[in-house]
């Protein structure tokens, strides 16, 4: 059973990501070519190093999606990210997913292939060197490969990790700040498992027999795991004490105490593996389901209640040219229902997937993770339309008032004499 969720994950990710019939062909081969045993062990090797890059490339191309949308629309997604006017296009985003799509299962296939005829120190070389790539593409301070939106990204990366820094009108946290950190507590497991990868590297332990060895630093049970998933949620916490610091609402507050509850969650589910079993069964277990079912409600109740704002679409999938898109989405009863049911019900599911019980069936865990990022990509229609309609109000009362204040200038004028 467990070999057949191994190749079960091989297929998905060589058929699901475009890649031709060779490559496909050769990576599929290659895994028939290794002892049931070796397959096992290598497989889940390899699931911790382009597990998250998959991942990584799916999110970006729902991110074009989302873009689409809004560029179909009168959302000013631009405007609301303060983006420059050069800024990416969904067409380049898919741009970049596509080559995403087709370097990262190449790679993938090339470590497959390498290592089952038995060339294992360049099998090892196609993570690391990838990783590598990856991190280059990201610093590389020149003029090419998009350099302004890498170093946008960079930089809210930097204001995400460091939201405590000192109060000015340049480092006051904007909007873009807190929609990304949101999306990196959706996507706590795959920096968990780009941690392990790195770690396997850094240690040497990539494409070797000594897997073990790298386990008991790099492995399932490692403290760092823990200590990387509770990092997106640690953030997005600082950065809403440091708006109540800047603005003094308390609604702030209670939304930091969102995010504090998923701290227990990760915590009391890692003391599985640190404590003897009925121990956790009778104390920590009970403990972890109780602050699980209060981190998902909270969750869901804040979503629908204040990311959402459910009383104020008016924008969203309107599309200034009407299609067939428009037609079954736009003012549609079912859709509200659709994303409040499934945002309550993935909600629940992710929350489960940070406990330490499904650590080990990794097509499980790819799974729920795929379909978090595809919950968030509901989310993100809907946060930035409440966004947008924020900025629109505000447009229109500012708008307001000048007329009023001319009409009143204008007024005065006419009453002055001139003796």
């Amino acid at each position: 059973m467990k070999d057949d969720t191994l190749s079960f994950w091989v297929r998905y990710c060589c058929f699901s990501s475009g890649v031709s019939s060779v490559p496909r062909s050769i990576g599929w081969d290659s895994v028939m070519r290794m002892s049931v045993d070796l397959r096992d062990l290598f497989l889940y090797e390899a699931f911790l190093y382009y597990n998250p890059l998959l991942l990584v490339t799916m999110m970006v191309w729902l991110w074009g999606v989302n873009l689409w949308v809004f560029s179909q629309t009168n959302v000013n997604y631009a405007k609301i990210f303060e983006l420059e006017q050069n800024h990416l296009t969904y067409q380049e985003i898919w741009k970049s997913a596509t080559w995403m799509t087709i370097i990262v299962p190449t790679s993938m296939t090339a470590y497959l292939y390498l290592y089952s005829h038995g060339e294992v120190s360049l099998a090892a070389s196609q993570p690391v060197l990838l990783y590598a790539a990856v991190a280059m593409l990201l610093i590389f301070p020149f003029d090419i490969f998009y350099l302004s939106t890498r170093y946008f990204f960079m930089r809210t990366l930097w204001r995400i990790v460091f939201p405590l820094q000192a109060s000015s009108s340049l480092s006051a946290i904007s909007f873009a700040d807190f929609f990304l950190a949101d999306i990196l507590t959706s996507m706590s497991k795959v920096l968990s498992d780009l941690e392990r990868s790195v770690c396997r590297m850094v240690h040497r332990q990539v494409a070797t027999i000594a897997w073990f060895e790298a386990d008991s630093v790099c492995g399932s049970h490692a403290v760092a795991i823990p200590v990387v998933l509770v990092l997106p949620y640690i953030f997005r916490l600082f950065q809403c004490l440091r708006q109540y610091k800047d603005s003094g609402e308390k609604t702030t507050l209670l939304n930091a105490l969102k995010y504090s509850t998923a701290i227990p969650v990760i915590f009391l589910s890692a003391l599985k593996y640190h404590v003897f079993p009925d121990r956790w069964t009778n104390i920590y277990r009970p403990l972890w389901l109780l602050s699980s079912v209060l981190n998902s409600l909270y969750s869901f109740y804040w979503d629908v209640t204040r990311d959402w704002d459910l009383s104020g679409f008016t924008r969203i999938f309107k599309f200034s040219k009407p299609n067939i898109f428009s037609h079954l989405l736009y003012g549609r009863k079912w859709v509200y229902l659709w994303v409040i049911g499934s945002n309550l019900v993935l909600r629940c599911t992710w929350t489960y997937k940070l406990s330490a019980h499904l650590r080990h069936n990794y097509l499980t865990v790819f799974a729920i993770t795929a379909l978090e990022m595809i919950r968030r990509f509901q989310w993100v229609f809907f946060r930035v339309e409440k966004e947008w309609n924020k900025m629109s109000s505000k447009t229109d009362v500012q708008l307001s008032m000048s007329n009023t204040s001319n009409e009143e200038d204008k007024l005065l004028d006419s009453n002055n004499y001139h003796v």
